[in-house]
């Protein structure tokens, strides 16, 4: 019964007090990729690293493959050891691993290694937080909530991308150098000591502790988090016996077992999560990663001043998820997952044009990113949603993880081409043509979400995906 006892309850603080200690992670990722994007370039400089440009760029190639090595090792550890093992674990990964970073003291062979390690380990550290807590929210997250939460939690990377603007271009402009680049990489690991007490008091998943046969404890935890929602006022409504299932707890489901999961059994599930990672990282990554370049080689924007419009950009990718997101629970996942998607396409072609036409300067361009990724990001955000709520609980942490590392590997081809169509600013049309591709890489994933999506808004976990364990006579998850 506790997948019922989950999903009738209403929002009360307890839920507020998870999504502030767990959706941290995606305000930490925004930050941790604007604060390196922002210092890099300062790491050149003799007064602070002296490093050269290709050392400056492998950085964020090192924190990539270490966002994908600790999606998959802690995603996996999360379906293995539970949900709240990993979420206090991973945060403290990634605080050691940023407040390391600080500590780098030169460009020596050594110095250099121990800076692609720390960077290596914080990202490890946000990738493994992606996985673990994804899992942790939908499972303690009534159905009904399941959705904006979802939506509004991932939009809140951009928040971090904000505070990280402000913050690096404070510190870099009105203090020392050496010491600035310092204190950046610095901010992170305070906002998450901040929340480190919140997740140590959250309760374990229980569905996840039920799946491995610790019924006592599952008991435990869904009265703590009953007696939490009564203690704001609440009269739980009753249990609709109806719902109830029969788990049959089994052994531990390694990668091999997902695999065969993911493609013998659930073939279109697993073409529709990868479509739709693919196809929002390699958007957002060719767009989010060339964007200064954009500014100053077609536009003419100072170096210094382009943080400033990132704000802006930014802004609108926060504003998408938090205002439209309660929508993918009332009008539905797949009307709202295609029309972000395909809407999202069709304005990046129309900007495209304008572009290419000369229509537009710096402030109608960032204006244009604004409105484009108001839906782009919503719709980025239910990419995660889809991987996280369509696959069975035993292996959830895991698929998320391995769609998560599939996108961020798609994903990192983006700047790669575009920064090559942008070149020296000599040529608009190639970058016409980029905007062009993007804009149907953004169709296909809208496409395939109408083909192939699933209805699961309102939806308890159990109906959209049936665990692999279920001995009653629940329709398991197909296709």
């Amino acid at each position: 019964m506790i997948p019922a006892r989950i999903d009738r309850l209403s929002w009360s603080p307890f839920h507020t007090r998870m999504i502030l200690a767990l959706g941290t992670a995606w305000v930490l990722d925004g930050l941790e990729i604007t604060i390196a994007s922002a210092i890099g370039p300062v790491l050149t400089e003799k007064e602070t690293l002296a490093l050269s440009s290709t050392q400056v760029g492998a950085i964020a190639t090192v924190y990539l493959l270490g966002e994908v090595f600790g999606a998959l090792f802690f995603g996996r550890l999360s379906d293995k050891l539970g949900r709240k093992n990993l979420f206090v674990v991973t945060l403290g990964v990634y605080l050691a691993g940023n407040a390391l970073t600080a500590l780098t003291w030169g460009n020596g062979i050594v110095a250099i290694i121990f800076l692609y390690l720390t960077r290596f380990i914080a990202g490890a550290g946000i990738g493994g937080e992606y996985a673990a807590i994804n899992s942790a929210i939908d499972e303690m997250m009534p159905a009904k909530y399941r959705g904006r939460v979802d939506i509004g939690v991932n939009g809140t990377y951009w928040g971090g991308a904000i505070l990280g603007t402000l913050g690096t271009f404070v510190l870099l402009n009105h203090m020392n150098l050496n010491l600035g680049w310092r204190l950046g990489f610095l901010i992170g690991p305070v906002i998450g000591a901040c929340i480190w007490s919140l997740r140590r008091h959250l309760p374990e998943s229980p569905r996840w502790l039920i799946m491995h046969g610790r019924e006592a404890e599952a008991e435990q935890n869904i009265q703590q988090i009953e007696r939490a929602v009564e203690s704001s006022g609440q009269q739980l409504a009753p249990v609709d016996e109806s719902k109830a299932i029969d788990i049959r707890p089994t052994q531990d489901h390694g990668y091999l077992s997902l695999l065969r999961v993911l493609f013998k059994q659930l073939p279109q599930r697993s073409i529709l999560g990868a479509t739709l990672m693919i196809t929002q990282s390699f958007l957002y990554n060719a767009i989010f990663f060339t964007y200064t370049l954009v500014l100053t080689n077609f536009y003419g924007v100072d170096e210094k001043n382009a943080p400033l419009y990132l704000i802006a950009f930014a802004a609108g990718n926060l504003i998408g998820p938090l205002t439209i997101g309660h929508l993918f629970d009332v009008v539905g996942r797949r009307k709202m997952i295609a029309g972000t998607y395909l809407l999202s396409g069709l304005l990046l072609a129309i900007s495209a044009f304008m572009f290419n036409a000369g229509m537009l300067n710096a402030i109608t361009q960032t204006i244009a990113w604004c409105i484009i990724f108001f839906f782009a990001s919503a719709g980025a955000s239910s990419a995660y949603l889809t991987v996280s709520e369509i696959f069975p609980l035993e292996i959830r942490a895991q698929a998320i993880a391995v769609f998560f590392a599939i996108a961020q590997c798609f994903g990192a081809i983006g700047p790669v081409f575009y920064g090559a169509l942008i070149g020296e600013g000599e040529d608009p049309g190639k970058l016409f043509i980029g905007y062009l591709i993007g804009a149907a890489v953004m169709a296909i994933g809208g496409i395939v979400e109408i083909f192939l999506g699933v209805d699961a808004e309102g939806k308890s976990l159990e109906d959209v995906a049936t665990p692999l364990s279920a001995v009653t006579s629940r329709p398991r998850a197909t296709g």
